[in-house]
């Protein structure tokens, strides 16, 4: 099927989409903030650039769009470029798994946590991350 946009629009729609500080990520972080929880790092400089990062607790925490990281509960197949769309999210799982596979050799936790987790029950995350750091 043929993408229903023009390229120049097909361009400004991605260039939307934010890799760091999205609406759920800052959620978790004021959470965490107003929670007393301190000492973590943002966009730390790891395999996979963890969303937040406690350096001492070697923790690193993702938080993965439904759409991009094919969550199992909320994930719809793309209508238009299918093949494409399918094909770059695939490759972000296997990125994924890759990466927490390096993590965890090297000794680090890794929470990830789905868009649609933080939206719903945002308490819950923080009640695991805490659990983890302590």
């Amino acid at each position: 099927m043929v993408d229903v946009l023009n390229k120049q629009q097909r361009k400004y729609n991605m260039s939307r989409i934010r890799a760091k500080n999205t609406g759920p990520e800052i959620k978790i972080r004021k959470l965490l903030w107003s929670s007393g929880i301190r000492g973590y790092r943002i966009h730390y400089n790891l395999p996979g650039k963890p969303d937040i990062v406690f350096i001492k607790k070697k923790v690193a925490i993702f938080i993965d769009g439904c759409f991009w990281h094919k969550c199992p509960f909320c994930f719809k197949e793309p209508e238009t470029r299918k093949e494409f769309w399918m094909k770059k999210i695939n490759s972000n799982i296997e990125r994924d798994k890759k990466v927490n596979e390096t993590l965890l050799k090297d000794g680090w936790n890794v929470l990830r946590f789905w868009e649609h987790e933080v939206k719903k029950d945002p308490e819950k995350v923080i009640k695991k991350i805490i659990a983890t750091i302590q």
